[in-house]
């Protein structure tokens, strides 16, 4: 009995060394193949991006699928949620595309939609890749602030098409001016923002304008301008003390003399902006650099093609600070070049 007991314990350490060296003999053992799975590319938006749209506003998404490790694979892309009067066009292939263009309507103010894209793989062995977004559409008549003096946060957009400013944030108001994409020097047109209001349709920014009467405001839409551009400088110009303060975030960063426009010649006052930045000049009249702005004068100015009031240097340093000019404000060249290395265009300008 013995003897058969060793012989049953030495035949079963033999299945276990059989079977152990099985397992690590065997390559795909404990290593189970790796999945193929379709994977997103940019543009897709990220997982969950949540957008806002606001009505007459056109909504684009861009989607890119593809399977790196099935080049040969073909892949499709579908959606589910798409809103009512969306469009949804997709290309098959790898990789695969897709773009889903909306314009929100006045009945779908309010709500939220969850869209999901799949991309579908049309080989076996290959899992799909969803992705999951939310657009809400913005409630209407809604008004917001976009530059404040209390937070020191002022806003600007570059003019990309050409618009009418209205009198009110309609299309029926009358119009109050016509903005074109360049100014008068040819540099690209911009104005400061002030607020802006959500009406059914459109978006509606409140913006200053290049046009007399000085100080006059309005309406253009959102659609007309760039992305907007931020500044934090405030510049003003006091025609009593004769002096041009600039400040950042309201502290003190800059302080000179100047020179302001005759009686006859007045610097206006008002609440103003600066347009553009030149410089090059021939002449050394206007000195080493220049600012335009918006500001405008009912009579000729020394400002290139009359009319508007520049910030520029001079070639007579000593006849500041005084009554010099024709409108525009005139600054010792030293003090206009550290001005131009602190006051980005877009700056507000108060005239007192």
């Amino acid at each position: 009995m013995g003897q058969a007991m060793r012989h049953i314990s030495v035949w079963c350490r033999g299945l276990c060394l059989l079977a152990v060296f099985a397992v690590f003999a065997s390559p795909a053992a404990g290593r189970p193949k790796e999945a193929v799975k379709a994977e997103w590319l940019p543009p897709t938006p990220v997982e969950g991006k949540r957008f806002s749209v606001d009505i007459g506003e056109p909504l684009r998404l861009s989607l890119v699928a593809t399977t790196r490790d099935a080049p040969e694979s073909t892949l499709a892309i579908e959606a589910s949620g798409v809103p009512a009067g969306a469009t949804f066009r997709t290309t098959a292939g790898n990789p695969a595309g897709a773009t889903i263009t909306w314009v929100a309507t006045r009945a779908q103010v309010g709500r939220r939609f969850s869209l999901t894209f799949t991309a579908d793989p049309r080989s076996p062995g290959i899992d799909s890749a969803t992705r999951h977004v939310v657009v809400e559409v913005r409630a209407l008549a809604t008004t917001f602030t976009l530059s404040s003096k209390a937070t020191e946060t002022y806003r600007y957009a570059f003019v990309m098409r050409r618009a009418v400013a209205r009198s009110a944030p309609d299309r029926s108001a009358p119009p109050v001016a016509r903005l074109s994409r360049l100014t008068p020097e040819r540099t690209t047109n911009l104005v400061l923002a002030l607020d802006g209001r959500r009406t059914p349709g459109a978006v509606w920014i409140r913006v200053r304008l290049p046009i007399l009467p000085n100080n006059t405001v309005g309406w253009v839409p959102r659609r007309s301008l760039s992305d907007w551009k931020v500044v934090r400088t405030h510049l003003v110009v006091d025609r009593k003390r004769l002096t041009a303060t600039l400040y950042r975030f309201g502290r003190r960063v800059f302080f000179a003399r100047v020179g302001i426009g005759q009686p006859q010649w007045p610097t206006p006052p008002g609440e103003f902006y600066v347009r553009n930045q030149l410089y090059g000049f021939d002449d050394p009249f206007y000195g080493p650099i220049a600012y335009g702005t918006n500001a405008r004068s009912p009579v000729l100015t020394d400002w290139p093609g009359g009319g508007f009031i520049g910030i520029h240097g001079t070639n007579e340093p000593q006849l500041i600070p005084g009554q010099i000019s024709h409108g525009c404000v005139r600054l010792r060249n030293r003090d206009m070049l550290r001005l131009a290395r602190l006051m980005p265009v877009g700056t507000p300008l108060t005239v007192l």
